[in-house]
């Protein structure tokens, strides 16, 4: 039996939903047993959750992805589709009441492309406290806001966390590890060296493989997938010069650790 993991999709994305039922027949054949699929406002929660009732491989993570910055994403096209305002504290309310139902506080954290922004901070350290009331693990968004985020999570001394898709220096990587935090390695690390670094730099223990479906392709042209991380797999194994069974092996280790 696989023991392959997508630690980090969003299924519930315009651009795939439509095909949601051969997205999961290809992540089963291709030997997935999880893929978390990730809501990032109300709309995306309840979205996942529906599909993580749906489909037995898919495990639902719910989290508040920072508002500003996602509402620039409508604007803009990035994401395809219409934002509406929320109370924050009305949602956390509801993924509360859902706690047997997901496995992480997903996806969260801080977004400064457009600048700093108080209001993230006290969503992202809202989310924080959540995951910490829920023993849930958190899993971090920290564009242009790397170390800011670093430095938020070591004051609340909490270690269930996932830094997806970590794009800060080296020495950062290097503390995140330290902390015995966990970083991902998404499948576009076939051709980016910023997450080759991080397959090298940080220990087999405290790595997960993930897809951020339907982003980051390793193919070019295509949408991204869940049965597509098996490029991570590969690209670790190819790195840190393991066998890749020993790979699958370990990674669902680090699956049991952070999110059973």
């Amino acid at each position: 039996m696989s023991l392959l993991i997508d630690a980090h999709s969003h299924l519930d994305h315009p651009l795939i939903i439509d095909k949601i039922d051969e997205i999961v027949t290809r992540a089963k054949n291709a030997g997935l047993k999880h893929v978390i699929t990730n809501g990032i406002n109300p709309e995306t929660n309840r979205k996942c959750l529906e599909l993580s009732k749906k489909y037995d491989i898919l495990k639902c993570g719910m989290g508040i992805y920072p508002r500003n910055a996602l509402k620039k994403e409508s604007e803009t096209g990035e994401f395809p589709a219409q934002i509406e305002d929320f109370d924050i504290d009305e949602e956390i309310d509801f993924i509360r009441n859902n706690k047997n139902n997901i496995v992480a506080i997903s996806e969260v954290g801080l977004d400064f492309v457009n600048g700093e922004d108080s209001q993230q901070i006290e969503d992202f350290e809202k989310m924080i406290k959540l995951a910490m009331e829920l023993n849930k693990p958190i899993v971090v968004h920290s564009r242009k806001a790397e170390l800011k985020c670093v430095e938020i999570i070591e004051s609340f001394k909490t270690k269930k966390v996932v830094m997806h898709c970590f794009s800060g220096k080296k020495p950062l990587v290097k503390r995140i590890a330290d902390n015995g935090w966990f970083l991902t390695v998404p499948t576009n690390a076939v051709r980016s060296f910023q997450f080759q670094d991080i397959a090298k730099i940080v220990p087999i223990t405290q790595l997960f493989c993930e897809t951020d479906s339907p982003y980051l392709s390793p193919y070019k042209g295509q949408h991204n997938e869940p049965a597509y991380v098996t490029e991570s797999y590969k690209k670790i194994a190819e790195i840190k010069g393991m066998d890749i069974s020993e790979v699958i092996n370990n990674v669902y280790m680090n699956w049991q650790k952070v999110f059973e």
